[in-house]
């Protein structure tokens, strides 16, 4: 079973399709809200070096936005 981190912001629509496109295929993750816990958004950026959303983290390969292709070949889909 994959370890799945979603980082996300309340505001961000590709956020949203990436947690949905997880939920459709059955894959349990652990969001979280950058935009209100500042402990989890320095960790995506140190993690990612990104300060943009989302930040996928799929058993510590980090994906930088919703990339669809990258998630199922991580993910064995």
């Amino acid at each position: 079973m994959a370890n799945v981190i979603v980082y996300s912001t309340p505001t961000c629509p590709w956020c949203d399709r990436a947690k949905d496109y997880l939920k459709e295929k059955g894959i349990d993750f652990t969001a979280y809200d950058v935009a209100a816990d500042q402990e989890k958004a320095v960790e995506m950026i140190e993690k990612s070096g990104q300060r943009g959303v989302p930040v996928i983290d799929i058993n510590g390969t980090i994906v930088i936005g919703f990339d669809q292709a990258k998630v199922d070949g991580l993910l064995g889909l």
